[in-house]
């Protein structure tokens, strides 16, 4: 893994990045290293262990509780949406064949919590070019940074779903919606959920919603790409940009985004995914349920898994050679991936290029860490081919 940094250190100074950090754990030999900056205007250099937005690797975080609450039989996956949410049951979904009235009058299929785990539940994202996503946008879905994770929810039952659920794969905010459905069964807020079940079992000490102000100093500054400028710049451009994202709110919750972690603290979730215990022997999640987690659910008419964005760079579909497992992409087809070889190769990543992989046949976990909106997807493609050119 030597290369890494001479690899990294190029992209920085190419203008790609402003500074990365990286954790591998193969056979539990332990391969970490950092460069360059947390804040390229100020030159500070990146700390070890610095914190991070980690955007959408929050899903997998909340993914696992709510197994948990399956393991422990408080939910089941084949439970109805409404079931814990009754302000859906109006839900609608939009017509593409009707423009006289947008909404589909046949619709009779209420999201399960496997849909919602799965992206099968119909819900969209704001960051998308669909007619429920330019309806999130209008009404600021998850803009705020002072509204609580209910009332988010409350503000996403007013609006019709995009799809019938389970009729195709759409990535989208429905693990804010198993967010407030773990609130709701456990009578508890999300942060504090979160806190007893994985952050302090895990000791991941520097994950949450919110950062003290004696850790700001470690936060690394966010940027976003330009590809016709090649150069970084302060977020402005992205939608998702407008998304909250708080420093230290303590009732900000959410379950898409919205949580900060550190190399380290995401790295022992990510070893946790190779057996479902902690090292010193305590279960987070039952052998059962960690294979089911870990296993492809979709039939091949949801093939090939897709996210297009508006404006995105990437000409590629990384996601071609996965299939989707409770709460992660899953490696099903080694012929389409030309990076990956390892049937069952899991994970995720966030908007700001930060990424992790978890790879049992090879008992290897891997976790990359950045903050860069729209990046150049060669830095994740450099520390993957690094990964598996050295096993």
């Amino acid at each position: 893994m030597k290369n890494l940094f001479l690899k990294f250190q190029q992209h920085i100074d190419n203008g790609l990045y402003p500074g990365v950090e990286w954790k591998i754990n193969y056979k539990d030999n332990i391969y970490q290293g950092k460069v360059g900056y947390l804040d390229l205007s100020a030159k500070k250099p990146i700390q070890t262990n610095s914190i991070y937005r980690i955007w959408s690797m929050t899903k997998p975080i909340i993914s696992i509780v709510i197994l948990q609450l399956i393991d422990e039989k408080r939910i089941q996956l084949d439970d109805h949406l409404n079931l814990y949410l009754p302000i859906f049951d109006n839900l609608q979904v939009v017509s593409f064949n009707n423009q006289t009235n947008p909404l589909d009058k046949d619709f009779n299929i209420m999201p399960t919590i496997k849909d919602l785990l799965l992206h099968t539940a119909g819900f969209s994202y704001n960051f998308f070019d669909d007619e429920v996503a330019k309806e999130y946008s209008k009404k600021k879905l998850f803009f705020s940074s002072d509204t609580t994770l209910e009332e988010e929810i409350n503000i996403l039952a007013s609006c019709p779903l995009l799809y019938q659920p389970n009729r195709k794969w759409h990535y989208s905010v429905s693990i804010d919606v198993l967010g407030r459905i773990i609130e709701i069964v456990t009578k508890d807020k999300l942060q504090n959920v979160l806190k007893n079940r994985i952050f302090e079992p895990l000791e991941m000490v520097d994950t949450s919603f919110c950062i003290k102000e004696d850790k700001h100093q470690r936060l690394m500054t966010s940027y976003e790409y330009i590809s016709e400028e090649k150069k970084l710049i302060k977020p402005r451009n992205q939608n998702i940009a407008l998304y909250g994202y708080p420093l230290n709110n303590p009732k900000y919750a959410r379950g898409g985004h919205g949580l900060y972690s550190s190399i380290n603290d995401y790295s022992k979730f990510a070893e946790m995914l190779l057996s479902g215990k902690t090292k010193d022997g305590k279960t987070i999640l039952s052998d059962n349920m960690l294979r089911l987690a870990s296993s492809n659910h979709l039939d091949d008419v949801f093939f090939p898994l897709e996210i297009n964005i508006p404006g995105s760079q990437d000409e590629e579909n990384d996601l071609e050679p996965y299939g989707w497992g409770l709460g992660f992409r899953v490696l099903v087809n080694t012929e389409k991936s030309n990076k990956i070889k390892s049937i069952g190769e899991f994970g995720w990543a966030g908007a700001a290029a930060t990424f992790f992989l978890v790879d049992p046949k090879n008992n290897l976990s891997a976790v990359l860490m950045t903050q860069v909106l729209n990046a150049d997807k060669v830095l994740r493609d450099d520390f993957i081919e690094e990964i598996y050119n050295n096993l």
